[in-house]
């Protein structure tokens, strides 16, 4: 018999700040990971993309390092720091080796607290972000992504670019940039996760030092997010010989007990590359794509299905009708006992794989604490895996499923639509 799978993840508490912590001494590297809530929904809809501009510049100049010399210090030191703003939320990470690392927590400390947002860093990283705003336009797979946010959640910051827009990147003041800064970056509400070469007392030792000197309180919290609405298919004209295609539906709460069920469904159905029923029956069967899958993401603590393909303007109306009727077969009939096998040896196999590195192990355990399990979540998830059942499952393809809600959008100049 196997041995069960065990993380050994400490909660180390430094007055107000609570990390979980992987020890590993094996080589001299730790790495951070830290968030909060809010995100770009906090942007007001005419200055989308304030936030993920501010992010870029965090790393452009802080204190009293222009932007070259704090690149110079991040590369003479060899330490890995970056902020990314994301829908709902907004997060910061750095790696360093043991010696560099009270430098690394300096500058990710000089960057929060003290960004210089130099006019001409400003006008740069607004150029860059325009551009590569323009650059998605000009792409089928640029265009479908924003319709279909846009149609499934129309009323909400979740259906608006988390980047922003060619209009709103162009007018966007650089007041904005600052605003949308003060309301993320808090003393409150903050997650951390670490991992690597450093001990829990250690530990408690930084996290003070890390978010020394920002304000006191939260972030806002964001509106909640709707229902996912189903819409008709939305088609967007694109002078292109093929098309690119994005579908979803509702899916469920992060915190609904058939959570991993569903990844499994999902995962037989459409994640499983050349083992999925969708890449069997859209490519291997038919040669209508070189490549369709789907999974499970999560927004403001709610999953939902989306997934992509592409195809020649001439065969989408086929691998949409056929990726429809592969929807409405799992959701009637559930996986075969050699289908869910097959997907927990997998799932089960590969779960030591994502903690072989500090920084995709900091990532995880950020992620853990993002979606609200408890600390020792991780260690039963195999036992929970094994014990699902084909009937189990049947009845979760039954309930969540919903083939007559699958909404896609196509940019393109589709054919059979």
């Amino acid at each position: 018999m196997s041995t069960p799978f065990r993380l050994d993840i400490q909660s180390v508490t430094a007055g107000p700040y609570t990390a979980w912590l992987i020890e590993d001494h094996s080589v001299p590297v730790v790495s951070l990971a830290w968030g909060w809530g809010g995100g770009a929904a906090l942007d007001a809809p005419d200055h989308a993309g304030a936030l993920a501009l501010g992010a870029a510049l965090l790393t452009d100049g802080a204190g009293d390092l222009d932007n070259v010399g704090f690149a110079d210090a991040l590369r003479d030191n060899a330490i890995g720091l970056g902020f990314d703003a994301q829908r709902d939320g907004f997060e910061g990470s750095l790696r360093a080796l043991l010696p560099a690392l009270p430098e690394a927590v300096r500058l990710a400390n000089l960057a929060m607290t003290a960004p210089r947002l130099a006019p001409d860093s400003v006008a740069r990283m607004r150029a860059r972000a325009v551009a590569g705003a323009r650059s998605q336009l000009e792409t089928p797979r640029g265009q479908v992504g924003r319709a279909f946010w846009a149609a499934a959640y129309p009323n909400h910051p979740a259906g608006r670019p988390t980047g922003g827009t060619v209009e709103t990147l162009s007018n966007l003041p650089d007041q904005a940039i600052r605003d949308a800064l003060a309301r993320q970056l808090r003393a409150g509400g903050v997650l951390v996760a670490a991992s690597g070469a450093i001990t829990a007392a250690d530990l408690a030792a930084l996290l003070p030092r890390l978010f020394a000197g920002l304000p006191e309180g939260a972030p806002a919290t964001p509106p909640p997010l709707p229902a996912f609405v189903p819409f008709a298919p939305r088609i967007i004209d694109v002078p292109a010989p093929q098309s690119a295609i994005q579908f979803g539906q509702p899916g469920l709460a992060v915190s609904d007990p058939d959570w991993e069920a569903f990844q499994v469904v999902l995962r037989i159905l459409a994640g499983g590359g050349f083992s999925s029923r969708l890449m069997e029956a859209v490519r291997v069967q038919r040669g209508l794509t070189y490549g369709i899958g789907a999974g499970l993401d999560t927004l403001f603590g709610q999953g939902f299905v989306v997934g992509s393909s592409a195809t020649d303007n001439a065969k989408v109306g086929e691998a949409m009708a056929v990726t429809r009727a592969e929807w409405a077969r799992m959701a009637a009939e559930g996986p075969t006992a050699e289908e869910l096998d097959d997907a927990v040896a997998f799932l089960t196999g590969n779960l030591p794989l994502q903690f072989t590195d500090s920084r995709r192990i900091a990532g995880t355990l950020l992620a853990l604490r993002r979606n609200s399990r408890p600390i020792d979540w991780l260690d039963s998830r195999s036992e929970r895996l094994r014990a699902l059942t084909v009937a189990g499952l049947r009845g979760v393809a039954g309930r969540l499923l919903k083939p007559e809600a699958l909404s896609v959008a196509i940019a393109g100049r589709p054919e059979g639509v």
